[in-house]
């Protein structure tokens, strides 16, 4: 009876085991980023009540870097400086999104060039200590041809740019502009509602793009969110890093996420508006079709306001 005992016991033992390594292989790593940084703010709340919240959230919650991409045509007045330096304050990086969020893929080179240039100049004036030489492309729109791709490639590398690219794309800011709109206008909102749906949409996203390099590049990268500096990143980001981790995944830093091997591929990528993962899985043979998820669709996303009640009495 003791030796069929001792043979259960490692069996229970060996099944514990092996559920540990299979979450501990199915555990993503993901980064946070800001676009767009510092966006006015509304009547739901002001710019300074944003970018506090937005830092408390990151604090709360342990986050051990996140960076904000600036366009720097938001800089207008003193208080947008000061706003930034409470993220520069607070250790994070800054980093950027060029002038006037010109898209490579709609404008001509020379278009594009006086406007990175512009905006690396403003970036070094502010005087902020966590400056980064690091861009990220508006819409993610990395150029139209194969030319203009190389000829701002080459403009990167030659003012000593690294690539902030993305992994996890997402339309948390046609979400945001939605809500704030219903707010503006007087409606109701009913916040549990939306942040239901904040959570579950940017949830999607992130396993859409993990299973889609599981498939394509065999393995999860470290994955980089993008998200926008608004209003539901203030209300809500700390919910969805405790969302992210009840999931088993690990919430990591910029800098160690762009030291995956994805971030050093030399090849020109043609397909680059939903991120890098895709655009590798594009490389590899998905049709356009598949790269990009459900909630990415604006239709999608007022059939999920209807869907969680988000706007009361909203038909």
């Amino acid at each position: 009876m003791h030796k069929y005992f001792k043979l259960l016991i490692h069996r229970v033992f060996s099944l514990f085991l092996f559920s540990l390594i299979a979450i501990n292989l199915n555990a993503g790593q993901i980064a946070i980023t800001f676009d767009d940084a510092p966006l006015p703010g509304s009547k739901l709340m002001d710019g300074k009540e944003k970018t506090t919240a937005i830092i408390k959230a990151l604090k709360q919650h342990k986050v051990p870097s996140a960076t904000f991409f600036l366009t720097m045509q938001n800089i207008g007045s003193k208080k947008d400086v000061a706003r930034l330096k409470q993220y520069d304050d607070a250790g994070y990086k800054l980093a950027h999104h060029s002038f006037s969020h010109l898209s490579a893929s709609k404008n001509n080179f020379e278009q594009y060039k006086n406007d990175f240039i512009k905006a690396d100049k403003k970036l070094f004036l502010l005087g902020l200590n966590n400056v980064i030489k690091q861009h990220r492309f508006p819409f993610l729109h990395h150029g139209d041809t194969d030319k203009k791709r190389a000829k701002i490639k080459d403009l990167l590398n030659e003012n000593g740019y690294s690539l902030g690219y993305v992994t996890v794309d997402n339309f948390d800011w046609y979400i945001n502009s939605k809500a704030v709109e219903a707010f503006n206008n007087g409606k109701q909102i009913d916040f549990d509602n939306l942040k239901e749906l904040y959570i579950d949409a940017l949830w999607y996203s992130i396993t859409f793009y993990d299973d889609l390099a599981k498939n394509y590049l065999k393995r999860s990268p470290k994955h980089v969110l993008l998200l926008h500096e608004n209003e539901l990143a203030a209300l809500f980001l700390g919910d969805l890093i405790e969302h992210i981790k009840s999931k088993g995944w690990e919430i990591i830093s910029p800098e160690v996420a762009y030291k995956d091997p994805i971030a050093n591929i030399k090849k020109d990528l043609k397909f680059n508006k939903q991120g890098r993962v895709a655009a590798l899985a594009h490389d590899k043979g998905a049709n356009k079709i598949e790269l990009r998820s459900k909630t990415e669709n604006i239709s999608h996303l007022d059939d999920l306001f209807i869907k969680y009640k988000v706007i009361k009495n909203d038909e």
